[in-house]
């Protein structure tokens, strides 16, 4: 890239003029919009829009001299790329909750000067994080304005896709018992009043779904839900008058988005308002008069939407198979145009999505698809696209001796997929084979677990990492995220990482979480082994009540590119098991060379 022409120069340049103007030092740019969302619109995508690198997360710090992008180990291949020619330098860090972008600020911002960021994107936590930091570095923070506004003229506007509701059977409980279950946490907590921005439970309360984010069936809203009746901060026209007037019937009014800090600041005194301050930005919290007093506890919400009900999980696994029965034609497909066909990462993207597309309650992918071909897939959050992308094959033959990593996932009206599969391209060293066979041992080892309720997700992280740490081997993502129900495909608040534990960290029944260890080899190949778990009782026997995983995710695990002798017995068993399951409910799905695919690839090792 010409460095003099760089877009992100041309635009850090406008921001610098903005903060010169503004007396400010630098300028922090978080990876999140008002509602603290993983997946961003267009309007609060301003870390990517300067500084051109695209991936899901990171933090941009913008100095009057230096500029600093700071990315875990999933987006160190792309973020090097991708700010080439840009002056920005790329800071890798260790996990995507770490803190050095604060700790950079504080030791290069000059004592007496000013930091700004958003209040109205900055969690409280973070925003408490950060004030501490440069308190003690004699710096000021300024949290009061956008001052990317002023520097960013091609800004797009905030969305404006219609709300609609996600009706029976698929919604299986309804919105008004939601409602209950909100207020009567509420009520345990001593609380009048409670703040929710957080766009999944948002969507998981008033059982509505849109299409403000991609990928996630999610719009931007606020709610302010008191004992008898709740308020829904909506852009104005997204709710019909039908809809309004179903919501009216549940005690649910309608008005504008930007209303939702003028409510707080209307609260009664006397008030109690109960607030998550990991999923509430520091804008909306000091909106809160000082004379109501504010109860900080994770939402009702989140702990009550990732336990899936006994019918949810009955349209979950219905979903499945339809995803199973997509994917059997998309492979059934991919093998016979091996050497046939021009066959590119982006050719797998649009043809497994047209396959999903055919299925019952599809609604849409649920992210990116990721097609990393080779050395692309050594990086986790790879995305091909139409300037840079790898063929596998053309008519002629097959590009190299390798292997093709595919991560991918739907949304459907009855439940959330994501899966990660691992196919040979021509025939597989020994070298990886060993690579996929350990991560597969993990896969299963995770899989097998058995484990007390309530214990915590990251306790568990090391089963699926051993057979790879026994090796000297090891992976920088985590090993498993929740899932939700026809929503956000990350979900909280259980996790298995190497995390920090907290007590909402508790595995407990009906949570749905991905498996997904995996081993990258920069430059040569990366494997990737996922499906979703359904935490189901496993009984007890005197010791207290225990979990179990039963896996949800339908598809052949790739036996070609296993090193027989690295597995054991049980090992063998597990997947042989697993495999019949997959042929005996997809089968019924699929006919001809799918139904073929699917057996040839589901026979037993």
């Amino acid at each position: 890239m010409d460095t003099r022409t760089s877009p992100a120069r041309a635009r850090l340049a406008a921001l610098r003029d903005v903060m010169q103007r503004e007396r400010v030092a630098a300028v922090l740019v978080p990876s999140s919009d008002p509602h603290l969302s993983e997946y961003l619109p267009g309007h609060w995508q301003g870390r990517e829009w300067f500084s051109g690198f695209t991936g899901s997360m990171g933090t941009l710090v913008v100095g009057a001299e230096r500029a600093a992008l700071f990315a875990d180990s999933r987006y160190w291949v792309q973020a090097e790329a991708e700010l080439t020619g840009s002056g920005i330098e790329l800071v890798k860090i260790a996990t995507g909750a770490s803190s050095e972008h604060i700790d950079w600020l504080a030791r290069e911002v000059p004592r007496g000067q000013t930091v700004a960021v958003d209040g109205a994107v900055i969690g409280l936590a973070q925003a408490a994080a950060l004030r501490a930091a440069l308190d003690a570095a004699g710096v000021a923070l300024r949290t009061d304005a956008d001052l990317l506004a002023a520097a960013w003229p091609e800004r797009p506007a905030l969305p404006s896709a219609p709300v609609y509701e996600h009706a029976a059977p698929q919604a299986a409980v309804s919105r008004a018992d939601k409602l209950s279950q909100v207020r009567a946490a509420m009520a345990a907590r001593g609380a009048s009043h409670h703040l929710v921005s957080t766009v999944d439970d948002l969507a998981w309360i008033f059982n509505l779904r849109g299409a403000d984010v991609n990928f996630n069936p999610v719009f931007l809203a606020h709610a302010l839900i008191g004992a008898q009746e709740a308020t829904l901060f909506v852009g104005a026209g997204k709710v019909d008058a039908a809809l309004a007037a179903r919501l009216a019937a549940d005690g649910v009014r309608i008005a504008d988005y930007a209303q939702a800090r003028a409510a707080l600041a209307a609260l009664p005194a006397g008030a109690v308002l109960l607030v998550d301050p990991k999923r509430v930005t520091l804008a909306l919290r000091e909106a809160v008069p000082a004379a109501v007093r504010v109860v900080e506890a994770i939402n009702p919400s989140t702990l009550a939407k990732s336990r899936k009900t006994a019918a949810e999980a009955a349209f979950v696994r219905e979903a499945m198979a339809h995803d199973g029965a997509a994917m059997c034609r998309f492979y059934a497909w991919f093998e016979q145009a091996l050497g046939r066909e021009t066959v590119t990462e982006l050719t797998i993207d649009e043809r497994l999505t047209a396959e999903r597309a055919k299925q019952p309650g599809y609604v849409s992918p649920s992210f990116n698809t990721i097609a990393g071909f080779a050395a692309n897939g050594a990086m986790p959050h790879y995305r091909a696209t139409a300037e840079s992308h790898a063929v596998i094959c053309t008519p002629g033959g097959v590009a190299a001796n390798t292997l093709l990593l595919i991560d991918s996932g739907a949304q459907y009206a009855g439940g959330t997929t994501d899966i990660t599969r691992v196919w040979p391209i021509g025939s597989p060293s020994d070298e990886m084979k060993r690579d996929y066979t350990l991560v597969l041992k993990g896969t299963i080892a995770l899989s097998r677990a058995r484990f007390p309720l309530a214990t915590p997700g990251p306790m568990l992280d090391a089963l699926a990492r051993a057979p790879l740490w026994a090796e000297k081997l090891e992976f920088g993502h985590g090993t498993g995220h929740g899932v939700g129900y026809f929503l956000n495909v990350h979900e909280g608040p259980q996790t298995i990482s190497k995390s920090v534990v907290t007590p909402e960290m508790a595995m407990q029944p009906g949570m749905i979480t991905s498996v997904e260890p995996g081993l990258y080899r920069p430059g040569r190949w990366g494997v990737r082994i996922e499906n979703l778990v359904l935490n189901v009782p496993a009984g007890e026997a005197g010791f207290g009540e225990f979990l179990e995983f039963e896996t949800l995710t339908l598809c052949p695990i790739d036996t070609r590119c296993i090193d027989l002798a690295l597995l054991r017995d049980d090992e063998r068993a597990w997947l042989n098991a697993y495999h019949a399951t997959v042929r005996e409910r997809l089968a019924p799905l699929v006919s001809g060379d799918a139904l073929a695919w699917l057996e040839a690839r589901t026979q037993p090792i």
